[in-house]
């Protein structure tokens, strides 16, 4: 296939899953099953007939993919709203994913035949959820959870993921590696949390330091900076033995939580970036799923996906949260936000190239058991937290007042203050400015001023004014330029 054909059915294939997410969010369908479907109608089993079946490109992209999901997510996570659930989270995205694991791998021995280390595999594949698809679910039908089960729920959905890599590598190797025992699995969870926990938080430094100091002539380098600190921080992690999933989110809360140029802007460009590769990651895996196979596997699927959402994700929640301060109905909520998305399918494609028995079978029930849990508890997330009483329904979208400045009538300009400009010297109350144009920021050699009616320009200032587009003429004349 030619690179333009290539250009064409990748443009087409994301502007459908762009287009086909908007309208899921109307009827609370989470968006990774529209682009999980999106790739198997485009594959070879649907309308689409694209021959796909490179489980290493796809757990190749995936594993970047997920690197940056986590980097976005970790950047909007605050550690004031954490730091009181932290217990609660850690025990979760640890203990309770371990508890889960152990609790799918004996209902998997039953229902598939397995022996209990395919099952653990198997267990620890499905054994943590989805962040972004919870909250984009409760952002797409406009509800509010408390503050601290929302810090609760994201906290553990970006922290957990680290843990179940780590059990689906382990249990590969119980598996393949006759000498690799209980011992050294242990070995391997304090080294690899170790390492990717001093290298996350070490990066996290680093790149405050970098953004801040490097100067860059043109500020779109700075995104092109941020996303090859996110890459070096994995790639460090990983080479030195540890979990790069887990550096890369602690990375991106330690910079998060920090004071850096371009703040906005880059939090903004790494949650579209985001996106983009949650698009390209469901497209790709659902072209590597052959629909055809899972009717055969149906039957066992939905069993074990049920027992998952009903039996597995609920009883690690009532045993590990115990002693916690969280309501009844706190604690049935995060029993039922155990959606599943992006790590076990990504996760289920570790087996298939380890050349583990039965990995073919494990991949198409892991992915029967995420369209399953998409379908139940996607649709019905904003729903239960409604009837427990958990949420305030939004009336209006929130939306940045940076973003209504460019809205057709009004933007923000730039004006810098020359030697014959008839504004020097005087006071901006006294400038004569049109109605409703307000001066935001003063930028005088280097030091942001924030200017009040009495603040007096000076030659060389450089203005930033907000203004109706109409009465820019104005404005200038009375600058002087």
């Amino acid at each position: 296939m030619s690179i333009e054909h290539l250009m064409l059915g990748a443009a087409i294939l994301l502007l459908a899953s762009v287009v086909a997410s908007k309208a899921s969010g109307r009827f609370g369908v989470p968006a990774l099953l529209v682009f999980l479907v999106i790739g198997m109608l485009a594959g070879s089993d649907g309308p689409g007939g694209i021959e796909f079946d490179y489980p290493r490109a796809a757990q190749s992209l995936g594993i970047v993919a997920l690197a940056l999901i986590l980097f976005a997510g970790g950047l909007d996570t605050r550690w004031p709203n954490v730091r009181p659930v932290l217990p609660e989270s850690l025990l979760l995205s640890t203990v309770g994913v371990a508890l889960t694991a152990v609790l799918v791998a004996l209902c998997a021995q039953f229902l598939l035949q397995l022996t209990f280390l395919e099952g653990m595999l198997l267990g620890s594949i499905v054994s943590s959820t989805d962040a972004a698809a919870v909250f984009g679910i409760l952002r797409s039908k406009n509800l509010s959870l408390p503050n601290r089960l929302r810090s609760l729920l994201e906290f553990e959905s970006g922290s957990n993921d680290p843990m179940a890599v780590f059990l689906t590598v382990g249990m590969i190797s119980l598996m393949s590696v006759p000498a690799f025992g209980l011992g050294n699995l242990g070995l391997t969870f304090l080294k690899q949390m170790t390492v990717g926990g001093v290298v996350g938080y070490g990066m996290g430094k680093f790149m405050v330091v970098v953004v801040n100091r490097l100067e860059l002539e043109y500020e779109g380098l700075y995104p092109a900076v941020t996303l090859a600190l996110v890459l070096l921080t994995y790639g460090l992690a990983a080479a030195a033995g540890g979990n790069g999933f887990l550096a890369v989110y602690l990375a991106a809360m330690v910079l998060g939580n920090s004071d850096f140029l371009h703040k906005r802007s880059l939090i903004r460009f790494h949650d579209g970036l985001a996106w983009l590769m949650q698009i390209a990651m469901f497209l790709t895996l659902g072209l590597q799923v052959f629909p055809s196979r899972l009717p055969s596997i149906a039957a066992p699927g939905l069993a074990i996906a049920l027992i998952l959402m009903f039996l597995a994700r609920p009883a690690s929640v009532v045993l590990l949260l115990l002693g916690s301060s969280l309501s009844w109905r706190e604690r049935a909520l995060v029993a039922w936000v155990g959606l599943r998305g992006a790590a076990p399918i990504v996760l289920a494609t570790f087996p298939l190239l380890a050349g583990i028995p039965k990995a073919g079978l494990m991949f198409d029930v892991v992915f029967f058991i995420v369209l399953t849990s998409a379908l139940m508890q996607g649709t019905s997330l904003g729903w239960i937290a409604a009837r427990l009483g958990l949420v305030e329904r939004i009336d209006h979208q929130h939306v940045d007042p940076l973003e209504l400045v460019s809205n057709g009538e009004r933007d923000i300009f730039e004006f810098s203050i020359g030697p014959a400009s008839p504004a020097e010297g005087k006071r901006i109350v006294d400038l004569g400015l049109p109605p409703n144009t307000l001066v935001l920021l003063v930028d005088r050699a280097g030091t942001h001023i924030i200017p009040r009616g009495g603040t007096t320009i000076q030659q060389g200032d450089h203005l930033l004014i907000l203004a109706a587009k109409d009465q820019m003429p104005t404005v200038r004349r009375e600058l002087g330029e």
